[in-house]
């Protein structure tokens, strides 16, 4: 009598293929950079260039944004 075997369900790779990543895996990128760009401007010190007056409205107001 022969032994059956058992065989792996492997879906073929499919276009839409749903991978599901755990809520850490997110979330724990996002605070690292969030964390770096406070490092690099702190709300004290962010001015912008002289040249580049863009740059410094929009770190102004990416600090703004984060919570105090």
């Amino acid at each position: 009598m022969a032994a059956r075997t058992k065989t792996r369900n492997h879906s073929p790779a499919v276009p839409g293929l749903e991978i599901r990543l755990p809520w850490w895996a997110v979330v724990l990128p996002a605070l690292a950079f969030a964390a770096l760009l406070l490092l690099v401007v702190e709300p004290g010190q962010a001015h912008a260039a002289t040249a580049d007056p863009v740059l410094g409205r929009l770190f102004e107001r990416l600090v703004g944004l984060l919570p105090a």
